[in-house]
């Protein structure tokens, strides 16, 4: 139960950040106009704009601003794994692990693979920036299988975390230190 809820203060952790990145940019835009709980969605921010007559590159920043806050998090905590594995409280490093493995992960998910289901920020981003959705999609793609391999050959071996799903098996062999 304990390890659940910990999961859950990570996953609570990273939608605070992401959604309050995104309410911070659009304030500072003039875009803000409500912040709501969507049971079991999550939390979302609400725009002044409706989405059919959004325009300008200031969406791009609006929409896009809080995955690059999330995976640059997620790579300060992982280049931070080592201090952080060593923690002494088994709660702080599991919040460690958690929060990393979700900052890592979750918006290259949602911004390649989530526009197939709900659209979102990718629709922004691309709106934005006046480019092809898929073009997005394609890049946060490769930040998924960048950071996948990351989690599968540094963040586990860090916390000590042996996985067998083919998900997250090292896909690229990483040359073996030589002993000194």
């Amino acid at each position: 139960m304990k390890k659940w809820l910990i999961f859950l203060l990570a996953v609570a952790i990273w939608a605070v950040v992401h959604e309050g990145t995104h309410a911070l940019v659009a304030t500072f835009y003039g875009e803000y106009e409500a912040f709501r709980v969507r049971p079991p969605v999550g939390f979302e921010v609400l725009y002044k704009t409706p989405v059919e007559e959004r325009n300008g590159v200031h969406w791009a920043f609006i929409a896009g601003a809080s995955n690059l806050v999330t995976m640059l998090m997620g790579y300060v905590l992982l280049s931070f794994s080592d201090g952080l594995a060593r923690l002494r409280s088994l709660s702080w490093r599991a919040t460690a692990f958690y929060l990393t493995l979700i900052l890592l992960l979750a918006d290259p998910l949602n911004l390649s693979i989530g526009p197939f289901i709900y659209g979102g920020d990718a629709n922004g981003i691309a709106v934005g920036l006046g480019i092809k959705r898929y073009i997005i999609q394609v890049i946060f793609l490769v930040a998924l299988l960048v950071n996948r391999e990351l989690v599968a050959q540094r963040l586990f071996p860090m916390f000590n975390v042996h996985v067998k799903h083919v998900l997250f098996r090292p896909l690229i062999p990483l040359a073996k230190k030589a002993d000194s």
